[in-house]
């Protein structure tokens, strides 16, 4: 597979420098096939991607988007609507770049809609000239990914078009509703595609605080020496959100917030925080230590896990001064339901460098506010010198990683408080991405999707980091169908259930809320 180099088509484009995006990376010429165009997904996220790309010149000429959805709105329609879409708005590039869109409308499981693709595809090979190469991005829902990757087959549009040197197929989440169903989808995709073909997409690997513990481990001297089980004492990552199910009542029924969040995100950012140095910062030297690291992580029996697991529910309550309803009164949801709204459970990673380190997790929907962070918590002194009052209010240090929405760093520790005592203070020192680099960063969708078009795989997942993900908590799916763990219930506003709380304090530990 080749990754993308500078043609001489675009040696003339103006180049923006961009926050988390580098626009020295030029694209080869290429068709995207967004399947599911006129969905949510892509006219939120990934056209306002590729218009602000546009607009940086971070595209190479011979260029273009063929939408792929049932609705009958033609060329025309899909260009108006490329043209509405958020960051199109006095974008003069993107709305030339529009202008040679093209769309196939059809059934996903028709094959005359791939009989017309192909016939579109090999039209933009033409003019503007995606001179054969091909990424086909599957905004669908995860049922239809199959049926997508046979349809591509059947006509051999799994490989490159006429001159083109690649096709690659972007497959978002969730990768499978469990084990089973994971390996039964990975068998369906490599009936038609190459694993180096499959780029499985995570937004949360295009967050830059994600992407920048590989910086702040592996680049900094003071951090490195201590990143391990003599220093920290505990790991907690949260991912916390304020919003309910909103109009995906029906959708969370099904997944809950272990399928939603626990198997995809928080193993990504848990790889990536403890994983040990790779050889190389490239994508299979990185993704070799996510995989080490994830199979380190201890799996218990399902009757075991019973007791290391906190599932709950979001009960009425007020989030930000405003009432809400409680999950069962959402739409969709059956009112007698008993999905998990909110997870906390305690992990443990058995190699060098982590045993005996407790890792804690919890994530849910309704609390008190959206904060996604992972917390390095690290032991205490030995011996401190100073009487016990002086030093109430002091708590362990800790190096928290903001991952969302304040993207940033926070040192927490020790400090004297001015005065005549000798009274110690916990005291947090700050990094802002906001601050430090003005301008914003680049949202997760313009690095992903600029990612897959170079063929640049090292911040997508690959198919053991999958499995292995889906190992790690099939034991806590079948408690919850076996072992049947009581739901506790929360009210929406505050930070989740006491009985959370009573998971880690039973270590002698705490929860860390912003």
């Amino acid at each position: 597979m080749t990754t993308g180099t500078t043609t001489e088509a675009t040696a003339d484009a103006l180049m923006t420098e961009v926050p988390g995006i580098d626009t020295s990376r030029m694209p080869e010429p290429l068709a995207l096939v967004i399947f599911g165009a006129s969905g949510d997904l892509a006219t939120r996220k990934l056209l306002p991607a590729l218009a602000r790309h546009a607009e940086n010149g971070a595209l190479p000429r011979g260029f273009a988007v063929v939408g792929v959805a049932r609705s009958g709105i033609g060329d025309e329609g899909f260009r108006d609507l490329c043209a509405k879409v958020e960051g199109a708005e006095d974008n003069a590039a993107w709305q030339q770049v529009i202008r040679k869109f093209r769309y196939v409308a059809g059934d996903y499981s028709d094959p005359a809609t791939f009989e017309r693709l192909a016939a579109v595809l090999a039209e933009v090979d033409v003019e503007p000239g995606a001179a054969g190469n091909r990424v086909y991005y599957l905004a669908t829902v995860p049922d239809l990914f199959g049926t997508v990757a046979r349809g591509l087959a059947a006509y051999k549009a799994n490989e490159p078009g006429p001159g083109g040197s690649f096709a690659r197929l972007v497959v978002e989440k969730p990768f499978g509703a469990d084990l089973d169903s994971s390996r039964a989808l990975d068998d369906e995709l490599h009936e038609c595609f190459a694993e180096d073909q499959i780029f499985r997409i995570d937004h949360y690997m295009g967050k830059e605080t994600v992407q920048n513990v590989l910086a702040l481990r592996f680049a900094n001297a003071i951090f490195e020496p201590i990143w391990n089980r003599r220093y920290v004492d505990h790991v907690q990552v949260t991912v916390a959100e304020s919003i309910g199910v909103e109009h995906r009542g029906n959708f969370y029924e099904r997944a809950g917030a272990l399928r939603d969040i626990v198997q995809n995100h928080v193993m990504q950012v848990l790889a990536l925080t403890l994983m040990e140095p790779p050889a190389s910062l490239n994508g299979n030297s990185i993704r070799d230590e996510k995989v080490k690291l994830l199979r380190s992580v201890v799996v218990h029996e399902a009757e075991q896990e019973i007791d290391r697991v906190v599932r709950a529910q979001y009960v009425a309550g007020e989030v930000g001064g405003v009432a809400v309803p409680g999950y069962r009164e959402e739409d969709g949801v059956d009112p007698a339901s008993l999905t998990e709204t909110y997870l906390a459970m305690q992990l443990a990673v058995d190699n060098w460098r982590w045993a005996g380190v407790p890792v804690f997790v919890r994530t849910g929907k309704r609390l008190r506010q959206r904060e996604t962070q992972v917390a390095m918590v690290f032991q205490r002194p030995p011996h401190l010198p100073f009487a016990g009052q002086l030093t109430r209010d002091l708590l362990p240090d800790a190096l928290t990683l903001r991952i969302q929405p304040d993207e940033g760093i926070t040192l927490c520790f020790g400090a004297k408080v001015p005065g005549p005592s000798f009274t110690i203070r916990t005291v947090a020192m700050d990094f802002s991405y906001s601050d430090a680099f003005p301008g914003g960063t680049a949202e997760a969708y313009e690095r992903l999707l600029l990612d897959a078009m170079t063929g640049d795989p090292m911040l997508f997942i690959r198919t053991d980091e999958v499995e292995q993900a889906w190992q790690i908590v099939a034991p806590i799916q079948r408690a919850f169908t076996e072992g049947e763990p009581p739901l506790a219930r929360y009210r929406a506003g505050s930070w989740g259930p006491a009985e959370a709380d009573r998971l880690i304090e039973a270590s002698g530990r705490m929860w860390r809320n912003p």
